[in-house]
C-alpha cells in the first residue's frame, strides 16, 4: 500500500510533465487505432467472403463483359449448385460525390446466391415482378432516408441515359461484416434498354457468381470453367470470392503496407516519449533511490516504484487514447463516401493491440531506469547532484 502511495505521488510530482506524456501517449494510441481501422476496412470484404462461392470474370480484365450464354454452360458443370450474375452499372445519384455500389443483377437468382442479404419475402417477390424496381441496403436507406415506394433517379455514365428505379425492397445484413451499401436492380431492364439504344452491348454480364457444393473442389471447378471457355472470344478467369476480393485489395497493397508500417512506427514514438520521461525521472531521483536503499528498501521495492510509475502513465495514456479513438473513427466514417468502406468499425483486435501496446511500452520504458537504479551503489547515489 505504501509503494502504491509513493507511485501516485511520483506521478503527480511533475504534473505538467506527466500530463504532457499521458497526452502524447493517448494521441499516439488514438492514431494507431485509426490507421489499423482503415487497414481492417480494406480487408473487410475478403474476410466476409463465402468459402463456397466462386467468381468468374473476363480473363483480361474485370471491366470486360462476359456473354450471357455462359450461364447455362457453367450450371451444367459437376459440383456447381447455383449460378447467378451481376453487372457494374455505376451512374450518378444526386451528385458524383454520392458513391455506393449500383449493380444490375439477375433478380430471380441473385439473393439465393447471397443468403447474407436478408430480404422480406413479400418485398422480394414485389421486386421480382417489377422490371424497374430495385433493392437497396439498409445503410443506403438510412443515409438517404429512402423507404419502400420511393423513386431513385440515376443518370447513367457507363450506360448513358436517365433511369428511374422504384425502391421495392430493403435488405438487412446478416452480420456487421456484410455490405449493406448496395443498390441492386434487374439486369433484364438494363439489357432491354441496351437492345434499343446500344444493341452491340446487349446480352452481356459483368461476372458470374457460382455457388459450389464442396468448397474443397474450388480449384478443380475453377479450372474446369476456364478450360471450357479457353480460346473463345471471351476467355474467363475463375477464383474463390476471397481471392477475387483480395485482387482489389492488392491494387492498394503499397498503401496498406505503408499504413501498417506507420501504425507500428507510432508504437516506437510512444516508447520514445515515455522512455524520455522515465530517464529524466530516474536521473532526478538517483539520490532518493540511494536513501531508500539505506532505509532498507529492497531491489523489488525500487523496481516496483519505477515500473509502477511508468505503467501508471502508459496505462492512463492508453485508456485516454482508446476513448479518443472511437469518436475519431466515427467522425471519419461519417465523412467518407457511403460504400467506400462498407464496414468501418473498430475491431476487438485493434482495441487489444492498441491497449497492449501502451502496456508493453510502459514496461519497456522502465527497463533502463530500473537497471540504473538497482545497479547503483548507495555511496555513488548519495554523491549524485541534480
Amino acid at each position: 500500500m505504501q509503494i502504491l502511495k509513493l507511485i501516485i505521488r511520483n506521478v503527480l510530482r511533475h504534473k505538467l510533465r506527466s500530463a504532457l506524456t499521458i497526452l502524447g501517449i493517448s494521441i499516439a494510441v488514438m492514431f494507431f487505432g485509426v490507421l489499423r481501422t482503415v487497414v481492417d476496412a480494406w480487408y473487410s470484404g475478403v474476410e466476409a467472403s463465402a468459402v463456397n462461392r466462386l467468381i468468374t470474370r473476363h480473363a483480361v480484365s474485370f471491366i470486360f463483359p462476359l456473354p450471357y450464354s455462359y450461364k447455362d454452360q457453367i450450371a451444367r458443370i459437376p459440383g456447381v449448385s447455383r449460378v447467378t450474375f451481376a453487372n457494374w452499372f455505376g451512374g450518378i445519384y444526386i451528385d458524383q460525390s454520392q458513391f455506393f455500389a449500383r449493380m444490375a443483377v439477375e433478380a430471380e437468382t441473385y439473393f439465393d446466391g447471397y443468403p447474407e442479404f436478408i430480404v422480406d419475402k413479400d418485398q422480394l417477390e414485389t421486386f421480382k415482378k417489377e422490371r424497374n424496381s430495385c433493392v437497396i441496403g439498409q445503410k443506403i436507406a438510412e443515409q438517404y432516408k429512402l423507404k419502400i415506394g420511393d423513386v431513385m433517379p440515376i443518370e447513367g455514365d457507363i450506360y448513358p441515359g436517365k433511369y428511374e428505379f422504384v425502391v421495392r425492397a430493403i435488405y438487412k445484413p446478416r452480420d456487421e461484416k456484410v455490405d449493406a451499401t448496395q443498390m441492386l436492380f434487374h439486369w433484364q431492364y438494363l439489357d432491354e434498354r441496351l437492345k434499343q439504344s446500344q444493341p452491340t452491348r446487349a446480352g452481356n454480364v459483368g461476372w458470374y457468381v457460382i455457388t459450389i457444393s464442396d468448397p474443397s473442389k474450388a480449384p478443380l471447378i475453377s479450372q474446369t470453367i476456364d478450360e471450357m471457355f479457353k480460346n473463345s472470344r471471351a476467355e474467363t478467369k475463375s477464383e474463390t470470392e476471397a481471392a477475387f476480393q483480395q485482387s482489389f485489395v492488392s491494387m492498394s497493397g503499397a498503401i496498406l503496407t505503408a499504413m501498417n508500417f506507420i501504425a507500428f512506427v507510432i508504437i516506437g514514438v510512444i516508447l520514445l516519449v515515455l522512455g524520455n520521461t522515465m530517464v529524466m525521472t530516474a536521473r532526478e531521483r538517483i539520490r532518493e533511490y540511494a536513501v531508500l536503499k539505506t532505509l532498507g528498501f529492497t531491489k523489488g521495492h525500487i523496481i516496483g516504484l519505477i515500473a509502477g510509475e511508468s505503467l501508471a502513465i502508459s496505462i492512463a495514456g492508453g485508456i485516454l487514447g482508446l476513448f479518443l479513438m472511437f469518436p475519431m473513427v466515427q467522425g471519419i466514417a461519417a465523412n467518407i463516401p457511403q460504400g467506400m468502406f462498407p464496414v468501418f468499425d473498430v475491431t476487438q483486435t485493434t482495441i487489444i493491440l492498441a491497449g497492449s501496446s501502451a502496456l508493453i511500452v510502459g514496461i519497456v520504458a522502465s527497463v533502463f531506469p530500473i537497471w540504473r537504479a538497482t545497479s547503483m551503489k548507495i555511496v555513488d547515489g548519495l554523491r549524485q547532484i541534480g
